[in-house]
């Protein structure tokens, strides 16, 4: 009889904190800069250069640590942990190991099945990043970006609590939307914002010993942390039936390749040898601080969807997807505020916007038209300055160029006909010039109106309402 196996996952998670500055230093923590014009003594690790803890960093981690259940310390420091490496210029990285900002945390993640599982949270600790390595295999060089070197990072470790990678999806997610409901960071995984290393080991269903795990690294999408799983898992239990053992290991996952290849050995925290940072002072959180950030804590997506089912009167869906993203929810919420019409707010989100980000690739977060433009165009459908396909047209450019689109119908002639008279000479000519669709609507096909509209509407250039041509075309025929 097959042995059955069960997977054990947890993930360690770094997230970028959204500050405009370093976490010792005053340098930009921008995306996107020239290599090494972000830095500054500090974060290149000179002789002598001291550090300062950003205040930011530090609220940020506190407010993610209570928005997943954590204890929060009150009395912590950093650790100086050593390794050597190109992109490491300190050849230290300051991080937290004996006493981190948050520990013995949860989140609740939604099985497949339909229930709830809550997912432990081990620890949240602060540290700063190192730099950026560049490799070029073909002229053999390498060349070092100190520009994320110092750029605050919060770590997220989980217990062993998933046991699959739709559960690590899932728990990925939550925490995604927390922190991004919380304002501390975009999450943006293709940008490096949010990383996870995957610790996954296996044991025969039953067991209660923990396997020897090994450390996924090198996952910047869901996709990729999912078959990451999937591959590894397959792996080791295909180590285990060959009778060898699973080795204690650092793994990279070569996505296009469908495949992992040890990377090193795994280090315990003594080969880093830590001991506590010199140059930074305690951390000491008072009560009149925990209460302030307590206080800035906003309503997060589950109080959000509950308000939404009772205060607008829009589909459990859509209410579903508008929340998925807060950025979204803020936009969707601004455009009510202003034209006071939630349902017609959602179906320009949930149809147009949607429809537009698809087909651009763009993230909700990168939405850049304004709730002030969205109210303008919807209050012109409604008073029929324009018709719905022409506020189509004007949308998909206000999409990227967030115009005012009052300004665009003027500029651009597109406002609705309602020349009653010029529409019927122009219908009368569309009669005249399709009699077989006349015809056919005579002799029952419906559908033969919907043609003439058509016709009509090209005639007109697309400028006219509809509405009108149908109850025109229905009294002249």
């Amino acid at each position: 009889m097959a042995k059955e196996y069960e997977t054990v996952i947890g993930l360690e998670v770094h997230v970028e904190l959204a500050t405009k500055t370093k976490i010792f230093c005053g340098c930009s923590t921008a995306f996107g800069a020239a290599p090494n014009t972000q830095t500054c003594p500090v974060c290149t690790g000179m002789p002598g250069a001291l550090p300062v803890l950003n205040k930011q960093v530090l609220e940020y981690a506190i407010a993610v640590g209570l928005a997943t259940n954590c204890d929060i310390t009150r009395y912590g420091k950093f650790d100086r942990k050593n390794y050597f490496y190109p992109d490491n210029p300190q050849n230290y990285q300051i991080s937290q190991l004996y006493l981190p900002i948050c520990k013995k945390g949860s989140i609740e993640i939604e099985t497949q099945a339909g229930g709830k599982k809550k997912i432990g949270i081990h620890e949240i600790h602060m540290e700063e990043d190192a730099g950026k390595m560049i490799h070029d295999a073909w002229e053999e060089w390498s060349l070092v970006d100190y520009n994320r070197s110092g750029v605050p990072l919060i770590e997220i470790v989980s217990e062993p609590d998933m046991r699959s990678a739709e559960e690590v999806i899932a728990y990925l997610e939550k925490l995604r939307l927390v922190i991004q409901y919380l304002g501390a960071s975009d999450c943006k995984l293709q940008e490096g914002s949010m990383r996870a290393d995957v610790n996954l080991s296996i044991r025969e269903v039953g067991a209660t010993e923990l396997g020897t795990r090994t450390e996924m690294k090198n996952l910047n999408s869901f996709k990729a942390i999912a078959r990451a799983i999937e591959g590894e898992r397959a792996r080791q239990i295909d180590l285990i039936e060959e009778g060898k053992a699973v080795v204690l290991e650092t793994r990279r996952w070569d996505d296009a390749k469908g495949e992992s290849y040890s990377m090193r050995s795994k280090e315990d925290a003594q080969d880093y040898r830590y001991f506590p940072d010199p140059d930074l002072v305690p951390i000491v959180v008072s009560d009149a601080m925990l209460e302030e950030i307590k206080a800035k804590q906003p309503e997060f997506r589950t109080e959000k969807m509950a308000r939404y089912k009772e205060e607008y009167d829009i589909p459990d869906y859509d209410i579903d997807i508008i929340t998925s993203s807060k950025h979204m929810a803020d936009l969707f919420e601004a455009t009510v505020a202003i034209c006071n019409q939630p349902k017609k707010v959602s179906n320009w989100l949930m149809g147009e916007t949607m429809r537009l980000m698809n087909e651009k690739e763009i993230e909700p977060q990168d939405l850049s038209f304004s709730p002030e433009n969205l109210a303008k165009l919807i209050a012109l459908v409604d008073s029929k300055a324009i018709n719905s396909s022409v506020a189509k047209e004007v949308f998909e450019v206000m999409f990227t160029q967030d115009i005012d689109p009052n300004e665009y119908v003027e500029e651009n002639g597109l406002q609705t006909i309602n020349d009653e008279g010029a529409l019927r000479k122009t219908i009368e000519e569309v009669i005249t010039n399709n009699p077989q669709s006349v015809k056919d609507y005579h002799n029952g096909k419906e559908k033969a109106i919907g043609f003439l509209v058509g016709q009509t509407m090209k005639a007109m250039k697309g400028k006219a309402d509809p509405g009108m041509i149908n109850r025109i075309l229905k009294e002249l025929i």
